[in-house]
């Protein structure tokens, strides 16, 4: 791997606990503490979907279905450069443009080159999704299904950033069918992150973990990297971010038994602004890595 950036690279696959993911909440629980999560979310300006750009073309527009509820997620379908090996879905940050994040940054360009598939999703509420109904994993679930059923018998794997990345945690850790994650700039805990970067919400915080315990500790995904069923994890973090310490990277990485790439100086969103490569390549690699032991298990 030929690294341009001064990253600094942690291994922590020796050292991953084995735990049970925490039990998800109830039906209603779920409804009312999501609620309360997205009355003290970011807002963000509702822009309307944007197309990809021509030099990433091929690609396709999707409604998919939901799981568990009326309506569909949009994703955008890119097939890779020839013969596939895999498919990676990616599911974006907190963005005003949601899936159209993607776009930018070689993310999907690396991926076609490396013979994957890719499916980028919005998150509910963003570029023509429904509206939110319970959490957010569900969605990420629902676009799994069409990327398995595009791609059979492919190793399937994720790609989070920011909030996609949050989300996936406990979708890996609810079904095994993923063989490789890559996760960047990924916070333990939105609340803890909001509770750093919000102060006046602190009061909202503490009546969500008083209300919703069982709410508040499903969404540790501390908790959920720890049960992870991927074979393969990686983490890409910046070290100068102000919502997520780095010492709260290093632990994620720890608890899901995966790699870090740690960029110093780099605040949030930032990791794969100064250190492409190092992200990209450790990215490839993971999934790499991971298809391989998902087409040694398919043998047997």
């Amino acid at each position: 791997m030929a690294w341009t950036a001064n990253v600094s690279m942690l291994a922590m696959l020796a050292t991953r606990p084995e735990l049970a993911a925490p039990p998800r909440p109830g039906r209603l629980e779920e409804a009312l503490s999501s609620r309360l999560f997205l009355g003290i979310s970011p807002r963000l300006a509702a822009l309307p979907a944007v197309d990809p750009p021509p030099s990433l073309a091929p690609w396709e527009i999707l409604h998919v279905a939901r799981r568990h509820a009326r309506g569909a997620v949009r994703a955008t379908w890119f097939p890779a450069a020839g013969a596939a090996r895999g498919a990676v879905l990616l599911a974006p940050p907190w963005h005003a443009r949601g899936r159209a994040y993607f776009h930018r940054r070689g993310r999907i360009e690396a991926l076609r080159a490396a013979g994957y598939h890719s499916l980028t999703v919005d998150l509910p509420n963003f570029g023509g999704s429904g509206p939110p109904a319970g959490y957010f994993d569900r969605d990420l679930g629902a676009a799994a299904d069409a990327l398995e059923r595009r791609c059979p018998g492919l190793p399937l794997h994720f790609w989070g950033v920011s909030s996609g990345g949050y989300w996936g945690h406990p979708l890996l850790a609810a079904e095994a069918r993923f063989a490789g994650a890559m996760f960047e700039d990924v916070s333990p805990h939105l609340l803890e992150w909001a509770w750093r970067l919000a102060p006046r919400g602190r009061p909202c915080y503490l009546l969500f973990r008083m209300l919703f315990r069982r709410g508040y500790r499903f969404l540790d995904a501390r908790r959920q990297a720890a049960a992870s069923r991927a074979a393969r994890t990686a983490y890409a973090a910046g070290g100068a971010d102000p919502g997520i310490p780095a010492a709260d990277s290093v632990e994620l990485a720890r608890r899901a038994g995966g790699e870090l790439v740690l960029v110093p100086g780099a605040g949030h969103l930032e990791a794969i602004k100064r250190a492409g490569p190092a992200v990209l390549d450790l990215a490839l690699a993971t999934f790499a890595a991971a298809g391989g032991i998902a087409n040694r298990r398919s043998r047997r």
